[in-house]
Formats: structure tokens, sequence, C-alpha cells
């Protein structure tokens, strides 16, 4: 997947079909629909949005946003979060899935207070090089911390411009490089609007211009929509797409996992396991999986007859 333009690196080639219009209505929409979220308040710092960005990846808002302040209570500062035990963060990311993000949102803190002195970087190349940071989280942060022209492209974002611009039903599976020209080409000029461009089209592509049930009734842009204006095609493609299934997936298996060893005091004796899941085969290999991952730690018997224990790190 190409990475995303850093801050005046692309500017627009060409007049952006409707663009102006486009970004006004959406600007002016964003003013009067924007949820109130904590990330957003005036007091955010740039390490709550880079912990916001971490916890939003492929999770729900309505999940994140309870996790997010009892995270920010607790580790308020890179430093505070570099300090803390493994254990500890892994048990306070609970259930928000790919627990993975949480390691590697705690090393990105132990690399910001090692190379930074515990304040978030704003250049692309210096986020880029945080751990668990890649093209679309450096944009966000750049956009939502520091209020600087990036293009923020995510599938909220690449499905707005996909139906208004393109007349798609839904954006190409990955990532083009045509795509984020066209993104770029809609991205104000100066940092403030198009911090707030950026902000406003990915929120109109959550909340109005959703994948399986757009609300063309309410949109700001429906007359402007090139996809509305062919008569939505492949309209019923969209409805129908689903998400990945959960029941009985390696996923839901480690998930139950971690949820045991998450309420544990003590480590886990390995016949403990056993109640996790049924089928011998796809626990052992999800275990093998969080051991390799670093989530979970192995703890030998005291004697070679003794069956071994597991813990978090």
């Amino acid at each position: 997947m190409p990475d995303a333009p850093t801050p005046r690196e692309v500017g627009p080639d060409a007049p952006a079909p409707g663009g102006p219009g486009l970004r006004a209505a959406v600007l002016e929409w964003f003013d009067e629909n924007a949820r109130d979220l904590p990330w957003r308040a005036p007091d955010r710092t740039p390490w709550g949005v880079l912990v916001s960005e971490v916890m939003l990846q492929q999770t729900p808002v309505v999940r994140v946003e309870p996790a997010w302040r009892a995270w920010m209570a607790r580790w308020p500062e890179p430093a505070d979060l570099a300090a803390a035990g493994t254990a500890d963060v892994l048990r306070a990311w609970d259930r928000l899935g790919y627990p993975r993000r949480a390691l590697r949102l705690q090393e990105c803190a132990r690399v910001v207070v090692e190379r930074h002195d515990g304040t978030v970087p704003r250049t692309t190349e210096e986020l880029l090089a945080l751990p668990g940071v890649g093209a679309y989280t450096a944009a966000a942060v750049q956009a939502f911390a520091f209020g600087l022209r990036s293009v923020v492209l995510d599938t909220n974002v690449r499905r707005v411009l996909a139906r208004s611009v393109g007349g798609t039903a839904l954006p190409a599976p990955s990532q083009t490089t045509a795509e984020v020209r066209l993104a770029a080409s809609y991205v104000p000029d100066d940092d403030a609007t198009a911090a707030r461009w950026s902000a406003a089209s990915m929120e109109l592509g959550a909340l109005v211009c959703t994948a399986r049930s757009p609300r063309c009734e309410e949109c700001p842009v429906a007359g402007l929509c090139a996809w509305r204006a062919a008569g939505r095609p492949d309209d019923e493609h969209a409805a129908r797409r689903r998400t990945q299934a959960w029941a009985g997936t390696d996923r839901q298996v480690r998930g139950r996992v971690m949820a045991l060893l998450r309420e544990a005091l003590e480590p886990v004796p390995a016949h403990a396991l056993d109640a996790v899941w049924p089928d011998r085969t796809q626990r052992e290999r999800c275990v093998a999986g969080l051991l390799a991952d670093g989530l979970v730690v192995r703890v030998p018997g005291p004697s070679d007859d003794d069956p071994p224990t597991y813990r978090l790190p």
C-alpha cells in the first residue's frame, strides 16, 4: 500500500471536480454534527491523539471511548506507559481486540521517551519511525494533534471520495496511487482548514456515508455525489458486504485465552486452558501464536513431570 503524502508534498495539481463546493458543504455539516469525542477536546494532547488512533484501528468508537478515558487517566504521558508493567498494560487493554496493539503502543511510548524526551514528534519521518505508526496514523496525528496539513485517508474518507467523486459504491480493496492523489487534491492548502477537512470527511463516512446503509437523504453533498447521480450502482453489493465472521475463528480462541489470563491473579495451569476451547488442535495453535507474539509467557513446571503454567508477560 503506498504511503500517504507528507504535508505540503502534494497539492492540487488541477482543480478537484466539485472540490470547493463539496469541501464547503462537508465542513459546514461537520460544524453542526461532529461528535463530542475526548480526543477532539481543546485540552487534547498529541499523546492522547496517538493513543486514540491506535485504539480506533478496527475497533468502534463506542468501545474505544471508555477505554481511552481510563487509559489516559492512568497513563497520561508516554513516560507513564513506558514505565508500566506489561501485564498491567494488557489487562487495561481488556477487550479492545488485537492486543498486540497494546504492546506496540507501549513500545512506542518507550521510543518517544528515549528519542524525543517524552514528547510526541510532529514530522512525518519521526512519526513513521515510531513502533506501530504507519502512514495513516502519522498523517492523523499531524492533522488532529498538531493541526497540520496532511492527507488522512482511512476507510471512511476513501468511501466518501469513491462515491461522491468516483461514482462507485466502494473503493478498491487496496489503496492506489491515483486514489491518494485524488484525496490530496481535496485537502485545502492551509493547515487549519486542512485538519478540519480531514476530520469532517472522516466523520461523514462514519455517520452518514456508511458502507452498508448510507443515509443519502441526510448527506450534505447529495446534490454533488456522482454515485447518487448515477443511481447508486452496485448498492446491493455494498449492502451485502459483511465483516469477517467471529464465531469459531482463531481470533475468538485467542481472545478467550487472553481473557482467562487477564482475570487470573496467579499463573494459570495448562489444564485450565482446556476449558477455554474444545478443539485441542486449534487451541494449541492459538496459544502457540500468543507465545510467539509475546502476549503470553509459558512457565515450565518445577520438574519435567510437572505441567507448565501460563501468565501475561
